[in-house]
């Protein structure tokens, strides 16, 4: 299938403390920073091999139990659904993290072993000061409103089945090399999604096998993957993709490593869209088609036009919901909503 999509473009040659951030998300694709953090410790140690990074991380280690996931060997790494999808076909346990990576250090050299996945940790809540010796220098103006999320996700030889996050994403390949493949937006209906609950790590995930593409059954995938690239990372790497691009994650060795950066610029009190989206369902779906198109238009002008269009005939007073939100106004709206849905 790799051989089918275009390789995600690769900048060379920056330093930790020189990536920009800004014309990463001015260009609004994915792009690899070839060895851009190659020189952390928890990268060179990796080199060692897998328990030398074992070793690394246990020292960090203050004791909080972490969700750890695990699938028996049937299911070749790939967290997903059960066979009638009235389920998902592994288990998860709150675990100390000694005990989790132990596990992984007694299956390192067996040829099918079980599927063990701890993913989207906190660093600072399970590994504070790993960060100390293993960070990006964070000083675009960007973070100092929207500081990102840091999460190291550690396993075997596991497969994140593709789905979109709200965020966008800078993710370092720390130990072991990984496969991320890319989607724009756009090509969600392509995808096939599956179910909006239960999903195997929070979000909806395509429902193709990219291992093995039913193209009877999901004929629309090819499309998909017309569209679609592929980025390989080396330890050391890191991968920038925007965020609600799509994208399935494969860890490729016995033992991996990623710590990522999530980030929005949107302000903070800025409630989450997929609250919409359900909300849609709830009173929009399945209304009759004209009607329909015309919510369509009515948010093609308050929502998805520029911010603002609907208000600029308006005198300044007079313009309510329609001008533009700060913490008090959307504390406001927000209570406003709530008191219409508890109607």
């Amino acid at each position: 299938m790799a051989g089918l999509m275009r390789t995600t473009r690769e900048i060379k040659g920056l330093a930790p403390d020189a990536i920009p951030y800004g014309e990463l998300l001015e260009a609004q694709e994915p792009v690899i920073l070839k060895g851009v953090v190659r020189q952390w410790p928890l990268v060179q140690t990796g080199y060692e091999g897998p328990e030398a990074a074992m070793d690394y991380l246990l020292p960090f280690y203050n004791g909080r139990p972490i969700a750890g996931y695990t699938g028996r060997p049937e299911i070749k790494g790939r967290y997903f659904y059960n066979d009638d999808v009235s389920g998902l076909n592994f288990e998860g346990e709150r675990v100390p993290l000694d005990e989790y990576l132990g596990r992984i250090r007694e299956h390192l050299h067996q040829a099918d072993p079980p599927s063990f996945y701890i993913g989207s940790t906190d660093v600072d809540g399970h590994l504070p000061g790993l960060r100390n010796e293993n960070e990006l220098v964070l000083d675009d103006p960007m973070f100092a409103a929207n500081p990102p999320i840091v999460s190291i996700w550690i396993g075997n030889r596991t497969i994140a089945s593709a789905h979109h996050d709200m965020s966008n994403n800078l993710a370092c390949c720390m130990v072991g090399r990984r496969r991320f493949t890319l989607f724009p937006p756009e090509q969600i209906a392509n995808l096939y999604p599956g179910p909006l609950e239960p999903t195997p790590g929070g979000q909806v995930v395509s429902m193709v096998d990219f291992g093995a593409p039913d193209l009877d059954r999901y004929p629309r995938f090819r499309e998909a993957l017309a569209a679609a690239e592929v980025a390989e990372l080396e330890p050391g790497d890191a991968l920038f993709y925007p965020a609600m691009w799509w994208h399935q994650v494969e860890a490729l060795d016995a033992f991996n490593v990623m710590i990522n950066y999530w980030w929005n610029t949107s302000p903070a009190f800025m409630d989450t869209p997929m609250t919409t989206l359900l909300h849609g369902l709830l009173s929009l779906r399945d209304r009759p088609e004209p009607e329909k198109r015309a919510w369509q238009a009515l948010f093609d002008y308050y929502v998805f036009g520029p911010a603002g269009r609907a208000a600029e005939h308006l005198p300044e007073h007079a313009r309510g919901n329609l001008a533009p939100l700060d913490e008090l106004k959307a504390r406001r709206l927000r209570a406003y909503l709530l008191n219409r849905l508890n109607r």
